[in-house]
């Protein structure tokens, strides 16, 4: 499959259009962002080490009954990917308060909720990407009914419970993580993007150490080492 021209570039991905207009090639970067990209970085080895994670877990959930958008890794670094329609909607999953739950609602950090959490947020750097609910979300003509938010939420709790047991099996605490969808040519949403520790919170079981991408945010510790941790635990036999 042949990469030809740059289609689009974000914090942690660039796209490039095929030889086949219904495939794209998702190339991931070694780019470090926070803070709507205020803060950057730049981490040799994180991008192969994410789309190896995201590989890992996508056929994971296909196997599991989640349409996703993957086809294939070429390299290291590359994933052949049906080009779907972005839903501008990032779709939250929390288990475990911390982060900006915290801050809105008092709630302590690490307090295991009583329930799956399910949160909207409006994919717009501009805006900071903020909170909304499902009638901001009609008003914005982002999805054509509540049947779609609907479908979004169940398949944001589905990933949940397949994710949650598999990395406690692994001596992980999934936090949380976020999670972005696509609809393809026929009309199917799709899980799109990545699940990588750019994009999921991992606490280690014991030590409550955080394993993500909260060390660049916080200045805690080299990323790569943590996120080859979270690789070797998810190839655990």
């Amino acid at each position: 499959m042949q990469k030809k021209e740059l289609l689009y570039e974000g914090k942690g991905k660039k796209l490039y259009t095929t030889d086949d207009k219904e495939l794209l090639i998702s190339e991931f970067k070694d780019d470090l962002t926070a803070f709507n990209a205020q803060k950057k970085g730049n981490e040799k080895g994180k991008g192969e080490l994410n789309c190896k994670i995201s590989t890992q877990l996508f056929n994971l959930l296909t196997k599991e009954g989640v349409q996703t958008h993957l086809v294939k890794t070429l390299d290291d670094n590359s994933q052949l990917v049906k080009k779907v329609s972005i839903i501008p909607i990032e779709v939250v999953v929390r288990n475990i308060a911390t982060g900006s739950l915290t801050k809105r609602l008092g709630i302590k950090e690490g307090t295991v909720l009583p329930l799956t959490l399910v949160e909207f947020y409006y994919k717009d750097d501009a805006l900071g990407d903020p909170l909304i609910n499902d009638e901001h979300c009609l008003v914005l003509n982002i999805v054509k009914n509540r049947a779609d938010l609907q479908k979004l939420r169940e398949l944001g709790t589905k990933i949940n419970d397949i994710l949650k047991p598999f990395f406690a099996d692994r001596d992980l605490k999934l936090v949380d993580f976020k999670v972005e969808f696509g609809v393809d040519k026929d009309g199917n949403i799709l899980l799109a993007d990545e699940i990588s520790p750019d994009s999921c919170r991992f606490w280690d079981a014991t030590t409550n150490e955080k394993l993500d991408k909260d060390r660049f945010r916080q200045g805690i510790g080299e990323v790569k080492v943590a996120y080859e941790e979270v690789l070797k635990r998810i190839l655990k036999a």
